[in-house]
């Protein structure tokens, strides 16, 4: 008859004997992956490409707005930071329709969600955590390109400090305009990817959204003058009447901008927001707070369905 027998090996486990951070540990560790995957750290060099290029887009106006002001000559109208928003403004959105949706939906569709809140997570700090995440990436975009402008014209003026003292406003300015255009960049896209698990998808209705509403809001609110065989100018009706000033806030794209007008107190020379000027100044504020605070309100009603 053969005797059983057992054996004990050691293999060296430990009890953990560390410092437990908690869920704010947590909650920073969310963050800070959320902001490595934007940038696509950790990942080929492919996933690097796109967010690189976007990078230059944002910079390369500013180096040449500032090579260009050291260049005019004294009395000459500068270019502004307000004028820089305009031009930078679709760069910023379509990295944020091609990046938000790599936040959210390889998550949903590899099945982690439930594999992070086993930590000490909610739902509601999954959804804060990505959502910062994305919004410091869009908040540093959009500030890379004004630090690089405020520095090239401080420099192209003939009396740096002199124009320090004249401009120094412009600072809280920029910040207040910049950190509008990221929150509006990222409530948008994000929500729209928690209803997809295809990035692809998430990032050609973004892009949709964002180039269809142009020329929509166009039709709607904006009519071409014409001149006649004497030269006469032929006014013109738009098709919603008078309401057209109201369908002139559809162009998503411009949404953020009017914030930048008013806050820069600067007309910019363009058919909608000569529009949009016509109305109250609380109304683009309104809609500007509607369209970014109800997506983050949908991002987040979407993740907590999930989780019940």
């Amino acid at each position: 008859m053969t005797e059983q027998t057992g054996e004990i090996f050691d293999l060296g486990y430990q009890r953990y004997e560390g410092p437990r951070e908690g869920r704010m540990r947590a909650r920073h560790a969310l963050w800070l992956n959320g902001v490595r995957t934007a940038i696509g750290l950790g990942r080929g060099w492919q996933s690097k490409v796109l967010p690189g290029l976007l990078f230059l887009g944002v910079i390369a106006p500013a180096v040449l707005f500032s090579v260009g002001a050291s260049a005019v000559d004294p009395g000459e109208e500068l270019p502004t930071h307000a004028d820089y928003y305009w031009i930078v403004n679709i760069v910023v959105l379509l990295f944020s329709a091609t990046t938000a949706p790599e936040m959210l939906c390889p998550d949903r569709r590899d099945r982690v969600l439930d594999l992070y809140l086993v930590r000490p997570l909610t739902t509601t700090d999954y959804v804060i955590g990505r959502w910062f995440a994305f919004f410091s990436i869009m908040l540093a975009l959009v500030y890379a390109g004004q630090i690089v402008l405020f520095i090239g014209l401080t420099l192209a003026a003939d009396e740096p400090l002199e124009y320090l003292r004249d401009q120094w406003l412009d600072i809280p300015r920029l910040l207040a305009v910049g950190a509008a255009i990221a929150a509006f960049a990222t409530s948008i896209p994000l929500a729209i990817s928690t209803f997809t698990i295809r990035r692809t998808y998430a990032a050609a209705i973004v892009i949709a959204l964002f180039l269809i509403s142009v020329p929509v809001a166009s039709v709607l609110s904006v009519c071409e003058e014409t001149e006649d065989q004497f030269g006469t100018v032929q006014e013109c009706e738009p098709v919603t009447g008078d309401a057209a000033k109201w369908f002139a806030l559809l162009s998503f794209p411009d949404v953020p901008m009017h914030i930048n007008d008013l806050v820069f107190d600067e007309e910019i020379d363009s058919p909608l927001a000569e529009l949009v000027r016509e109305q109250n100044a609380a109304v683009p504020v309104a809609w500007f707070a509607l369209l970014t605070a109800v997506p983050g309100i949908v991002l987040w009603w979407q993740y907590r369905r999930m989780a019940l």
